[in-house]
């Protein structure tokens, strides 16, 4: 049991170790702390992107989705409110009844207003797709998106290649620590280094080329989502005023014939009074 926990101690002792040389081969010495300290900065940054921009593609897709189900269910609305508007003018065009003709000319009327409330209904649903769900379905699969993620995606593939690399450096520097004076083993851990520098370089220009593209893809998420919902609002407003304007016009035509009856109706009474 002894040995067992000696070994353990002994392994996590190496364990430290190597972790402790990662770090010192990733981060350097006190002369790279203003640069590693960007670089940390600059990979924050790039994971508040990337998790910005996919919330936001997730949102366009969720109203894409909403207002494609909205036009749809908006559409059999339209025909069912244009199949009413046709069976009303039917009744008011054939005027069966023999005991005057106010219902008819109040269904000529309602079918009137009906056809005209579809017809801007109809308006509506077009404007809800061509003016927002178009837009917004073509920044989700559009290019500038994907290639930025894919930027972001390289940037940290080539990070974990540079952390690798650094596990790398640090077991042949410690080769060279081992066995002072061996030329080989000297060349490999200066090529490993080189290559270590050159890994954190790319990656650098890598990161902030994969930041600025982000960055420019939430700015136009941001703007376009906005100005879509503000559309989709303005559109939805002016049709609920006009369809107002309509029932406005509708209820006094119907009141009209309404009273007009009621003196019909008076007159025979008093008609048949004297």
């Amino acid at each position: 049991m002894d040995a067992i926990r000696k070994q353990a101690s002994k392994l996590r002792e190496q364990v430290a170790r190597q972790q402790q040389a990662v770090l010192k081969q990733w981060y350097g010495g006190s002369d790279n702390l203003v640069a590693d300290e960007a670089e940390l900065q600059l990979h924050q940054r790039l994971e508040k992107l990337y998790i910005s921009t996919r919330a936001g593609k997730h949102y366009q897709r969720d109203i894409v989705r909403g207002v494609e189900g909205y036009i749809v269910t908006g559409s059999k609305q339209v025909e069912i409110g244009a199949k009413l508007s046709e069976d009303s003018r039917k009744y008011g065009a054939e005027n069966t009844c023999t005991s005057g003709n106010t219902l008819s000319r109040a269904a000529l009327n309602f079918a009137r207003a009906r056809a005209q409330m579809e017809k801007e209904h109809g308006n509506l649903l077009k404007a809800f797709g061509t003016q927002v769900a178009e837009p917004l379905r073509a920044m989700v699969v559009g290019a500038p998106l994907e290639d930025a993620r894919h930027l972001a995606q390289r940037y940290d593939r080539m990070r974990q290649e540079a952390e690798a690399q650094a596990i790398e450096v640090s077991k042949r520097q410690a080769k060279v620590r081992e066995t002072p004076g061996n030329a080989d083993n000297a060349m490999k851990f200066e090529a490993a280094e080189a290559k270590l520098h050159d890994l954190k370089t790319n990656m650098g220009i890598l990161g902030k080329e994969a930041a600025a593209a982000l960055a420019a893809v939430e700015a136009q998420q941001q703007r376009l989502t906005l100005q879509r919902l503000i559309a989709m609002v303005e559109a939805e407003r002016a049709y609920h005023q006009i369809v107002l304007q309509i029932l406005d016009q509708l209820e006094g035509e119907v009141r009209n014939h309404i009273i007009m009856s009621f003196f019909s109706i008076c007159l025979v009474d008093v008609k048949y009074a004297i």
